[in-house]
């Protein structure tokens, strides 16, 4: 444990929750938005020193930055446990990144109740960063619901069409696999006889003394469907795509693009090392679901959608596909592959919902069919959205790439087949992806939009629009070109064994 009173894991979580604390006081609005500048701010900035200093850093059982805090839980194996290893720490930067862009997005979106609104998404990013900062199980998922409650607000509130309706699928759906998942964790703690609720105690319990196949079998399942569900696995996806077309677009940068990131993290930090004998009965049924079900099934239904948000929110179904594939495999380099395509996924839909709204504050409609020739006035806003569909495609020079490519490589050897259709998902998503940023910006627009246009040419992105989204771009150019600067550290977890290498 560290004795450093710096501790950048803490200050992040506790950063966004005292901001938030502060505006629910009654700060005046001024003040209140204020603030919320250094509430989205300070997480990024230390996800960023703990991105910069993380090799340099000792590592304790793994963990670097690793410290533990005192709980009224401590006799029964409770407290708030922080570190981060070469699988989290990814994840805790692409939460500082995506929370930084929500951020300043919602800031200057106008919203009904700022403050209120401001405070909800300060809480849901808290959650973020503690999710994927904790080592003990218990505040691992604690932090998850804290993230999770002020979506259903949010999304209910200040959501688009069949808001109502899509929070309460949502609550719904989520809240059965957050139960679900919650029961395997459960079951994981109660067959180890451990007395500590942490990974690292699990896992050197569980190395010395394997529960029977049968029983690490059953549990997997219940976190594998749980948490399957929380990803929006095929065929309990339903809830994916209407939440994030009603969901304001700050909740749904944040939600498609990390906190849907909750369940791959669980099976690839949780359920994988721990119960490794339990995975291999599952593998071929989830490779299954995930190829068939929401890469080629969901992407057909991608194809045929006309609302730029609800394409968006489809794809984004359809690409946990090929992160369910990787897991499927069961192996070191699968799993590479998926913590490479969370950050790459994260901020490439976090993109494309940001620019889906720029998008409708020009045009006042998501129908494509209504659009048409908009980066006429708009050239960089077509730039941002074409380079973005590019990366969600899995163009070479994104991060996308990187993430996929090594997938395909352990799926190939785990099923031919099935990575000949898996390959396929990328000329669906190449197809619906460059048909939108043609219909949206290119050639001629519609009648509508044309009468429309007359009367207030749209304007293109100013600076304070462009800020968030060159953010994440050069998130993904970065990881793109420099690959390295995250995998090096995954390396470092896959090389200790805990994972199959073939």
């Amino acid at each position: 444990m560290t004795t450093d009173p710096f501790d950048p894991l803490l200050i992040a979580i506790a950063a966004p929750l005292a901001v938030a604390l502060a505006i629910g006081l009654g700060l005046p609005k001024r003040w209140s938005v204020r603030l919320a500048y250094l509430g989205f701010a300070t997480p990024f900035l230390m996800a960023l020193h703990v991105w910069w200093h993380y090799s340099a850093v000792p590592k304790v059982h793994g963990y670097a930055f690793l410290t533990e805090h005192a709980t009224g839980l401590s006799g029964v194996g409770i407290t708030l446990e922080l570190g981060v290893n070469g699988i989290a720490m990814p994840l805790f930067v692409l939460a500082g990144l995506v929370g930084f862009a929500a951020g300043l997005c919602a800031i200057r979106s106008g919203a009904e109740r700022l403050k209120v609104y401001l405070m909800l998404l300060l809480v849901m990013l808290s959650g973020l960063m503690g999710t994927f900062a904790s080592v003990n199980l218990f505040f691992f998922y604690f932090f998850h619901e804290l993230a999770l409650i002020p979506t259903f607000i949010m999304v209910g509130v200040w959501g688009g069409r069949d808001r109502v309706y899509a929070a309460m699928k949502m609550t719904i759906y989520l809240t059965a696999g957050a139960m679900l998942s919650l029961l395997g964790l459960i079951a994981i703690y109660v067959k180890s006889g451990a007395r500590r609720f942490d990974m690292i105690a699990l896992r050197d319990i569980l190395a010395a003394h394997p529960l029977a196949s049968g029983s690490q079998a059953h549990i997997f399942g219940l976190l594998l469907f749980g948490f399957g569900i929380l990803v929006a696995l095929w065929p309990m996806h339903t809830w994916a795509p209407l939440g994030y077309g009603a969901a304001p677009t700050s909740t749904a940068m944040l939600h498609a693009g990390v906190l849907k990131k909750f369940g791959l993290y669980g099976l690839i930090q949780i359920a994988l090392p721990l119960l490794p004998a339990g995975a291999l009965p599952w593998g071929h049924l989830l490779a299954g679901l995930a190829v068939f079900g929401n890469i080629v099934v969901v992407g057909l239904i991608t194809l045929a959608q006309r609302d730029v948000k609800q394409m968006i929110g489809y794809s984004s179904v359809m690409h946990m596909g090929y992160a369910f594939l990787g897991i499927a495999c069961g192996t070191a380099l699968g799993v590479g592959g998926v913590v490479l395509l969370m950050v790459a996924h994260g901020l490439s839909v976090a993109l494309l919902f940001l620019l889906s709204t720029n998008i409708w504050q020009r045009t006042r409609t998501l129908d494509m069919d209504e659009m048409g020739g908009l980066a006429r006035q708009a050239p960089i806003l077509a730039a941002f959205f074409t380079a973005a569909t590019f990366a969600s495609i899995g163009l070479p020079g994104f991060a996308n790439f990187w993430g996929e490519f090594t997938i395909f490589v352990a799926a190939w050897k785990f099923s031919h087949c099935l990575t000949v259709f898996a390959v396929l998902g990328i000329v669906l998503s190449a197809v619906y992806g460059l048909r939108a940023a043609a219909r949206i910006f290119f050639g001629e627009p519609s009648v509508a939009f044309a009468r429309a246009a007359g009367d207030q040419p749209p304007t293109d992105l100013s600076w304070t629009e462009r800020l968030p989204a060159l953010i994440l771009l050069g998130a993904l150019l970065f990881v793109g070109f420099w690959p390295q600067s995250i995998s090096q550290s995954i390396q470092g977890v896959l090389q200790t064994g805990i994972y199959r290498t073939h």
